[in-house]
């Protein structure tokens, strides 16, 4: 099972990237946990300053920019 997560204020590119996530998931049928992390204490023990972030497996794959659904496809395959 993967470990997802996405970082952000909940802004709408981070509402996109999760959203998008869910969508990527549904497509592969790859099992899943997604949290969504808003809150900027918990955000900042990432040592990540830019939003949107996705981790997967505890490694970020894509930060400050909204992932679309093929490349998180691709990165659950990978």
């Amino acid at each position: 099972m993967k470990h997802i997560k996405v970082l952000g204020p909940g802004c709408a590119k981070c509402k996109t990237t999760y959203n998008n996530v869910l969508e990527a998931i549904k497509q592969t049928g790859v099992a899943a946990d997604v949290i969504k992390i808003e809150d900027l204490m918990e955000m900042m023990k990432y040592d990540v300053l830019t939003t949107p972030v996705l981790m997967i497996d505890e490694v970020v794959k894509v930060k400050g920019r909204v992932a679309d659904v093929a490349e998180i496809k691709q990165l659950l395959s990978a």
